[in-house]
């Protein structure tokens, strides 16, 4: 008899602990999932962007300066057409 009531008690205990919550509260559960969702693509985005920013601040300073570096000047190669 004692295992029957403390099964019986475990299993309400249980059900108790994993019943279907009321509409209201999932659709708050999932409004506010899908508003953490929203912001943390929102951070990704804007990572990237200043990645991407940062790459090309870097890229444009580096052609800078291989373009001032000495001996960097275009030489003639010959196959240059002539322009009209």
């Amino acid at each position: 008899m004692k295992a029957f009531l403390f099964g019986l008690g475990l299993g309400i205990g249980l059900g108790v602990l994993f019943a279907p919550v009321s509409g209201e509260e999932a659709r708050d559960s999932i409004a506010e999932r899908a508003n953490d969702l929203a912001n943390s693509a929102k951070h990704t985005i804007d990572s990237a962007r200043q990645t991407i920013e940062h790459g090309r601040e870097r890229l444009r300073s580096t052609l800078g300066t291989v373009r001032e570096a000495p001996g960097s000047e275009t030489r003639p190669t010959g196959t240059e057409t002539a322009a009209f």
